[in-house]
């Protein structure tokens, strides 16, 4: 037993020596950067160094010494030590000093434009930080000394100086002052600057052309009020340009902008032959704040363009159906005016049962579709409402995520499992106690992954002593211990996981690569077969399963689906004869007939037969074989690695060139195979959609911010950027490194400091990115929070 605690013992000691030998190597790393110019200004009079045990001679701690006067410190947070031991005067010897006004050098003629912004350059620097400048003999407190009862405090003499510097009479406060007199002088002596060079008109009118394009373009992320920030201003002069007045930005240069882009769009739509309108915003979307207000109107070409159209404020909430089918009716006539027939159909998030089925009625030649992106969220929000194995997951993961929270005891033993080199989330999140979870399905992907990934950990705290203690006190704590040791549980978790994995990621790629119409039969076969081979790898029934798919595949399938599949010659299948021929085997029976119910709508009464009859020439000849491999030629995306189709707009083109000879059904298959399966256009900033929103009641200001996004939206189209900003800065500072990600990395080695706690609410994203911050000067903050944020309340409202 002896050796055994003294094996132990050892152990913990050489945990304890790496730990200090990282964090000092970690120290002198950083302080190597920051002498080469690359870190802060205090390393230079800062040291680590490494304190030893006497007795086993082996690193205990780490210091921070002061190479000014040999004072040690705390090495935990070296900017605030810098702080306190420099800027605040407890180093004896370091003092700043700067030359008094008589040893300043000659000032440069008037001519030389150089040194005078370089001499500009220091009195601004003198003025912002008292690091960076020296106190001047202006003042002797040795006359005042024999008044005061006190004797100054001896500063370290300054190379070149006979004379001890002496400190201002206001201190520190003062040398801002001193400053400006400085420059005073100066501009007395040299009152005749030379002039910087002025931009042409031309040169400026270039530079605010680009200037507004970009304040149009982050469309409310910036204020129109910071163009009058006095720091922008000192910016316009500084490259020298003059003065810019909101108003001009905010109205004349605004409509012009507006206009320029409106005409565009304009000759773009009138260009084509017909469209498709797309509609995205119906759908409100939880967690999100005024993205739900606000649905944008695009309008996708023939060529494979897309033009923004419009965006409508709606209010929050949802709304009714027919509002929906007003407004949409609406966009078609703004766009078209009585020529209606030019507009294809629609493809929106929602209202496919009512708004889009009215106005199919009413309109024959219209093929209204449902997303095919909402089609697939929707699925998973079925699976997690019908599938009781979703219900048996959540229902144990709260309990495992809550005891794990909320008990000091077990988040102890998880501490010291860390210590000894093991890695685990200090919390899992939670979903909120309103968040339901058929609805928003982030929260519970958040906890099912949290618990998946520390399952390590998991069985080794069930198994320290210290659980076991807890056993005897909370029956709740006896049950996660038999969960956590049931393989059951834990095939669960991951299949559940596993298949929301699996639809997601499907649904992510339709986002990506926005299918056409052709393509939703082949990707709900795709999802199919992926589903099955989840229940045989998961040992799941087929049955209820499929059931749930054939459900949601029923409410959003279309007759369209089956007949542009038949009419693309990108799904043409070689016979044993050598033809192409259309796939009409892979067809239900129910499906055939859609396609000459939906042919025979899209014509005339009078084309109706002849159409019918080119159908069934189409079925049995095909394409020509060549034009058919042609059409089916595959690349490999460069980016994604995936085989494309190397010529997309190949299936049209066949038609009105190829295939003249089927006048009537060639007519169908060019309104057909163009349009497109998803409503999603691009992404917008949370920040931007709230100030739209804000708009919204003010006639001026909704005019104001419908050019705005009008103009920012048809930018966005035209560089093909259909990400959002709020993507790339979160992708821009999770691979962001530097001084301070690596001292953080040092001080989170330490055992005083506390990560902050992992808690998704139900407004947050799993994905989120927090900044790094210097967890060191918080650490006591944190324990305070840490410890009111799991009280008995707080944990009762999770739990309910």
């Amino acid at each position: 037993m002896a050796s055994a605690n003294a094996n132990s013992i050892d152990g913990s000691e050489d945990v304890a020596v790496k730990a200090v030998n990282k964090r000092f190597e970690g120290l002198l790393t950083v302080r190597t950067k920051a002498i080469k110019g690359k870190g802060a200004w205090y390393w230079s009079h800062l040291e680590p160094i490494l304190i030893k045990n006497p007795e086993t001679n082996l690193p205990k701690a780490v210091k921070l010494k002061c190479t000014l006067c040999d004072a040690a410190f705390s090495a935990s947070n070296p900017s605030r030590t810098a702080t306190e031991h420099f800027k605040r005067g407890s180093c004896p010897n370091f003092s700043p000093v700067l030359k008094p006004i008589s040893q300043l050098p000659p000032l440069a003629s008037p001519s030389s434009q150089q040194n005078h912004r370089k001499r500009s350059s220091e009195s601004q620097q003198a003025a912002g930080a008292s690091s960076s400048v020296y106190p001047v003999n202006m003042v002797d407190l040795s006359r005042f000394s024999t008044e005061l009862s006190f004797s100054p405090t001896p500063i370290a003499q300054v190379p070149g100086l006979n004379q001890q510097p002496r400190m201002l009479s206001g201190g520190k406060e003062d040398l801002g002052a001193l400053a400006q007199l400085e420059d005073s002088v100066k501009k007395l002596k040299s009152p005749k600057a030379s002039p910087r060079p002025a931009l042409s008109k031309d040169q400026v009118d270039s530079a605010f052309n680009f200037l507004a394009d970009w304040l149009y373009e982050s469309c409310g992320s910036v204020s129109f009020c910071s163009l009058e920030h006095p720091k922008f201003k000192a910016f316009l002069n500084q490259v020298g340009l003059p003065a810019v007045s909101r108003r001009e930005f905010s109205s004349a240069r605004l409509d012009s902008k507006f206009e320029e882009a409106r005409m565009e769009s304009e000759t773009r739509i009138r260009d084509a032959v017909f469209f498709q309108v797309a509609s995205d915003g119906w759908k409100g979307k939880s967690c999100t704040l005024g993205e739900e207000s606000l649905v944008k109107f695009m309008v996708n070409l023939p060529n494979g363009m897309r033009v923004f159209q419009k965006a409508v404020y709606v209010g929050g909430g949802s709304v009714p159906s027919e509002y929906a089918e007003e407004v949409s009716w609406e966009i078609i006539r703004g766009i078209c005016g009585n020529a209606t027939q030019r507009c294809v159909g629609i493809v929106s998030d929602k209202y496919k049962a009512k708004a889009l089925r009215n106005l199919e009625i009413q309109n024959h030649w219209m093929v209204n579709l449902s997303c095919q992106l909402q089609g697939f969220m929707s699925l998973i929000k079925d699976f997690c409402r019908e599938l009781p194995l979703f219900r048996t997951v959540t229902d144990n993961c709260l309990k495992i995520a809550i005891l794990y929270n909320s008990k000091s005891q077990i988040r102890n033993s998880f501490r010291k499992f860390r210590l000894q080199g093991v890695e685990f989330a200090r919390f899992i999140r939670v979903p909120p106690s309103k968040c339901d979870i058929s609805k928003n399905i982030g929260p519970f992907v958040a906890m099912l992954e949290d618990i998946l990934s520390n399952s390590r950990v998991l069985h080794l705290v069930v198994s320290d002593d210290s659980y076991k203690a807890v056993c005897f006190e909370d029956p709740i704590a006896r049950e996660v211990v038999d969960m956590i040791q049931d393989v059951g549980f834990w095939n669960d978790a991951e299949a559940a996981h596993a298949l929301l994995k699996l639809i997601t990621r499907m649904a992510e790629d339709i986002e990506a690569e926005r299918p056409l119409v052709g393509q939703c039969l082949p990707l709900w076969e795709e999802l199919r077969a992926k589903v099955k081979d989840w229940c045989s790898k998961y040992n799941f029934a087929e049955g209820p399963v499929e059931k749930i798919v054939e459900k949601r595949f029923k409410k959003n399938y279309h007759p369209a689906w089956s007949a542009a599949f038949i009419l693309d010659p990108l799904y043409l299948v070689k016979d044993v004869s050598g033809k192409y021929l259309p796939p009409f085997k892979c067809l239900t029976h129910e499906q055939e007939k859609d396609v000459d119910k939906l042919i025979t709508r899209l014509v005339s009464r009078e084309e109706s037969r002849i159409a019918l009859m080119e159908l069934m020439k189409w079925r049995s000849e095909g394409l020509d074989p060549l034009y058919a491999q042609a059409v089916q030629v595959k690349k490999r995306d460069p980016v994604t690695g995936k085989m494309k189709n190397a010529n997309p707009q190949s299936s049209t083109l066949v038609w009105e060139t190829c295939l003249k000879e089927f006048k009537s059904l060639g007519k169908v298959a060019v309104r057909l195979l163009f349009l497109h399966a998803t409503s999603c256009g691009f992404k917008w900033n949370r920040s931007s959609m709230r100030w739209f929103c804000s708009q919204g009641h003010s006639r001026l200001g909704l005019e104001r911010a419908q050019k705005l996004v009008f103009i920012a939206a048809h930018a966005k189209f035209e560089r093909r950027d259909f990400s959002s900003e709020e993507e790339k800065d979160a992708e821009l500072l999770g691979t962001m490194s530097g001084e301070d990600d690596m001292l953080n990395e040092v001080l989170a080695d330490s055992s005083s400091i506390v990560n902050f706690p992992r808690i998704c609410s139900m407004d947050s994203k799993p994905d989120s990115v927090i900044s790094l911050v210097n967890l060191g000067t918080i650490r006591k903050k944190l324990f305070v929070a840490e410890e009111a944020l799991f009280t008995p309340v707080y944990i009762q409202r999770v739990a309910v």
